[in-house]
């Protein structure tokens, strides 16, 4: 929808459109589309004076259109940057022995030079926060009388606490192309237990094939990181740090080494070594498409040793995610499955349910938007009985049924509607300008037209008998019942038919001669009811679809 919304905000013209030719079209087509059109705009054709005048400001446009196209140099900017890109004073300096391949490479580079001058105004923060909730109380199957009177006791309300709560803060920096400073922080508290540290770093980009990084920290003592990244041929790369940490108790030292391939396209693996505070080894393989996400993954070090197993359903045209894992070891077992739902454009929810021994079921939620993680881990019980597991799933997914049909769903649609109103009235302007536009052209096109249908009715060729644009009732009902936000395009189409044949191109059809959009920021369609060889046709496309008629599917039953 964003695209349509743009469609008047933007004062650049569609040409490929408005010459009805694919964006691939050759020279060739280019001057034929060109002369058809100056043809039926020109000028001299026309002696009465505002008609004239209309003429003069379609084939002016026509022209235009042309001399863009038909320039390599010219169409490499438009087809980059648009008309905008055509005035703009930064394209002086590309020369014009230049190529059209070249002039796309000093376009990517220019992009590249304005995203890292944004980078650099930018900290890009992100935050993480996340409580833990005691609430092993609502499945209590014990009855030990506390040895205190509690009101909670009184009504029969169960006993639910915020055992934890943990905050994590890191803003990075850059300070030039190749260097950026991060600042992080974490707070934590647990069972009245608090810590927390603060970690400043700076990392350096050395070349297309690695990184170093410096870190110094602060919080149970001092701390002093030195990080890397290397990558080493295609497909293997690798990562290491060294840590040393000050401790009342003394110094501690720490080293984590890990080696990647790539496999294939989807897969890669990881070897890891770490040797010092948590001495194991782990290997992991990591398979990822557009339709799964699966990792399998072996540690084996102190104090645990373990296997794991998870893997991700991807849902495309859902926009959800449907996760199952399996993890077993020395410190037990812990099976959890979970979906992770998109709830707007930079926003998704997620829902996990964990069950395990001898850690009992929990019940985990987080809400990401952007950089900003907001979680909820919640201890329904510590032991795995029928009760939480069964609430633990049916309580999130009723809950996420009704906060879809009660928030999410009105308040994204009201959204819409006020963005389309706000679209709508900011062009309200250019839409009258763009209705005046079409009207003109079609009372030009229509001494065209009757010579058109004539040949076409001659041959029993191809004649549209009515074309609607705009937002379209389903097929069946009466035109009169469609939305007022459609228009007539039939005289439009019909002259656009050339030898009983009518090509549309997979692009918005707001910008061919004649037409306009009527609903901007609405989904359009287009229904062509035409007759060919005697026989009525109809058919109705959505706005970007493209469009070749005549053909045997589109006859109706007599």
């Amino acid at each position: 929808m964003s695209e349509e919304l743009d469609t008047l905000a933007e004062d650049g013209e569609d040409y490929y459109t408005f010459l009805n030719i694919p964006k691939t079209a050759t020279d060739e087509e280019i001057n034929n589309a060109y002369r058809r059109l100056s043809r039926l705009y020109h000028p001299d054709k026309h002696m009465d004076p505002i008609r004239k005048a209309e003429a003069e400001l379609l084939f002016s446009k026509t022209k235009k259109a042309y001399e863009v196209l038909s320039d390599g140099h010219m169409r490499a900017i438009y087809d980059n940057l648009g008309t905008a890109g055509l005035e703009t004073q930064g394209w002086e300096v590309v020369q014009r022995t230049k190529t059209p391949h070249e002039i796309r490479e000093e376009y990517e580079r220019l992009a590249r030079e304005r995203e890292e001058r944004r980078l650099q105004q930018r900290t890009n923060p992100k935050s993480a926060v996340n409580i833990t909730v005691n609430a092993t109380d609502l499945f209590n199957v014990y009855d030990d009388d506390p040895p205190y009177l509690d009101l909670r006791d009184i009504f029969g309300l169960p006993h639910i606490e915020i055992s934890g709560m943990s905050l994590n803060q890191a803003i990075e920096a850059p300070l030039t192309n190749r260097d950026t400073a991060i600042l992080s922080g974490n707070l934590s508290s647990h069972n009245g237990n608090g810590s927390g540290g603060i970690n400043c770093s700076i990392r350096r980009v050395t070349s297309d094939k690695g990184w170093g990084e410096l870190e110094v920290g602060a919080g149970s003592g001092l701390s002093l990181a030195a990080k890397g990244f290397r990558n080493f041929s295609r497909g293997v790369f690798g990562n290491g740090s060294v840590l040393t940490h000050f401790t009342p108790n003394g110094l501690r030292l720490g080293t984590v080494a890990t080696l990647a391939n790539q496999l294939d396209q989807h897969t890669v693996g990881y070897l890891t070594w770490r040797a010092g505070m948590q001495s194991g080894m782990n290997t992991m393989i990591i398979r990822d498409t557009p339709a799964l996400r699966l990792v399998v993954s072996a540690y084996i070090g102190i104090p645990h040793t373990y296997l794991a197993l998870s893997y991700t359903h991807k849902m495309p045209d859902h926009e959800a995610k449907i996760r199952l894992v399996g993890k077993a070891g020395t410190f037990g077992a812990v099976v959890e499955y979970g979906a992770e739902k998109k709830v707007s454009q930079n926003s998704s929810l997620t829902a996990t349910l964990a069950v395990g021994v001898p850690t009992g079921v929990h019940l985990k939620i987080k809400l990401h938007r952007a950089s900003q993680t907001y979680g909820a881990t919640i201890l329904l019980c510590e032991d795995i009985l029928p009760a939480p597991v069964i609430y633990g799933t049916m309580v999130p997914l009723v809950g996420w049924l009704a906060l879809q049909r009660l928030i999410i769903q009105p308040y994204l649609r009201q959204q819409r509607q006020a963005e389309v109103l706000k679209q709508r009235q900011a062009n309200r302007t250019r839409l009258l300008e763009k209705r005046r536009e079409a009207a003109a052209a079609v009372e030009l096109m229509r001494e065209t037209v009757r010579r058109i249908v004539d040949q076409e009715e001659a041959r029993k060729g191809l004649v549209i008998l009515q074309a609607w644009y705009g937002q379209l009732v389903a097929e069946g009902k009466q035109e009169e019942a469609m939305s007022p936000e459609v228009v007539d395009v039939t005289i439009q189409l019909q002259c656009l038919v050339k030898d009983s044949k009518l090509i549309l191109q997979d692009t918005s059809k707001c910008s061919l001669p004649g037409f306009y959009d009527p609903c901007p920021g609405e989904d359009k369609s287009l229904r062509v009811r035409y007759l060919f060889h005697a026989v009525t046709h109809q058919v109705t496309i959505k706005d970007t679809e493209p469009l070749r008629i005549p053909k045997q599917s589109h006859r109706t039953e007599t």
